[in-house]
């Protein structure tokens, strides 16, 4: 589901613009730090609305970078910088390929674009790899690698928004140690990536936008405790290795994971794994596209009803072209002919009729799928969470 707000994708990396030096002179690169100083912001459907009251409510020295991912179209203008760049004290703009990560300013992921961290932790990287949840940019990539750079100084935040992108990159935030605040769902607009991410992994944080910015604030200042160091993974990417292993155990002719699924990639058409990474469930094909259950099943719903409207099509085309060499080539006194043709038209004007009926009913095969969604989302509410911690 696409936020709403409208640097136009190209081949190449967006330039963006050259921030300011900010009046406060609070601004610095990321170093060794001591606070949970590198946030994390997704957002999708209202997510626009929410980002806007959480900015304005930051304060202006605030001791902490802020990159921000908004599912926007590919192929539409975003001024979602701009905007958040006038709603508050600090300032945005869309984020450049290879720029440092400083204190006190927000970078925001540009329309088709991957926004990532270095494995460094010093620079942010662009990226064109494969969508995530049928998205780019995505909000999985953004948490998963700030998590591996910054481990327990990431907070990660969750906003309104549907289906649920982030849920996995919230889940690799928590196994780094990290904090994890995700808007009241009962505040957002659409809830439902608030309460997938609440579903998938233990959330620090259930607060209304304003209280989130608040927090952030105090979350910057606070220190990291030996605690939250600890027990960081020493295993990344576990899904890839799961892959790439049984891409070489297929060449070597041996006996494979058995994590590959009966589904086919709905982008590319490779086969999925089915792989559980941080206790959260995703598909992912060997050329890197992943997918949450919940947006395979949509993907496969509208793609069978695309495929039944394209049998609609070829269908009523079949019957017209059977009339017209009926017309063209039989003779007179070719009835026995001309009866059997009709008939075979007619079956299959039968076949167009109930294929079409059955796609202009409700719910409709991508009807159905939002059905499950909404059964899912509300199953998997827990308990209805109130504002406050966890």
């Amino acid at each position: 589901m696409q936020g709403n707000a409208s640097a136009t994708s190209t081949s190449s990396p967006p330039e963006g613009r050259v921030y300011e030096e900010a009046a406060a002179g609070h601004n610095s690169p990321i170093m060794p730090g001591s606070g949970h100083d590198v946030v994390v912001i997704g957002a999708s459907a209202g997510g626009v609305e929410a980002l806007m009251e959480l900015v304005s409510a930051l304060p202006p020295d605030l001791p902490a970078a802020v990159l921000v991912v908004l599912h926007v179209p590919a192929r539409m203008p975003s001024r979602l910088a701009q905007i958040l760049d006038r709603a508050g004290p600090l300032p945005a703009a869309a984020a450049i390929d290879g720029e440092t990560i400083e204190h006190g300013r927000i970078y925001v992921a540009s329309p088709d674009w991957h926004l990532v961290v270095q494995e460094d932790g010093q620079r942010l990287r662009l990226s064109h790899g494969p969508h995530e949840n049928h998205t780019r940019p995505a909000i999985d990539p953004l948490f998963r690698s700030a998590a591996r750079a910054f481990g327990p100084r990431v907070a990660g935040v969750i906003l309104s928004g549907a289906l649920n992108d982030g849920s996995r990159g919230v889940a690799a935030v928590k196994a780094h140690r990290g904090i994890a605040l995700v808007q009241d769902p009962n505040e957002a607009q659409v809830g439902s990536m608030p309460r997938a991410a609440l579903a998938a992994t233990s959330v620090d944080y259930v607060l209304p936008v304003k209280e989130i910015a608040a927090r952030l604030a105090q979350l910057a200042i606070e220190t990291v405790t030996d605690e939250e160091k600890a027990g960081m993974p020493t295993q990344e990417d576990a899904a890839r290795q799961i892959i790439n292993n049984d891409l070489e155990a297929q060449a070597q002719g041996i006996v494979r994971s058995g994590h590959g699924a009966l589904y086919a990639c709905p982008e590319c058409g490779g086969v999925l794994w089915q792989i559980s990474e941080h206790e959260v469930l995703h598909f992912e094909c060997h050329t890197g596209h992943t997918y949450s259950p919940q947006n395979l099943l949509m993907l496969k719903s509208q793609m069978l009803e695309a495929t039944l409207w394209a049998a609609v099509r070829l269908l009523t085309e079949k019957a017209t072209l059977s009339r017209q060499l009926s017309a063209e080539y039989l003779t007179e006194g070719a009835e026995s002919q001309r009866a059997r043709i009709e008939e075979m038209t007619r079956l299959d004007e039968q076949k167009r009729e109930t294929l079409q009926q059955m796609l202009e009913a409700s719910p409709n095969p991508t009807g159905q799928a939002y059905a499950v969604e909404e059964a899912l989302d509300q199953g998997q509410d827990p308990q209805n969470p109130s504002p406050g911690g966890s």
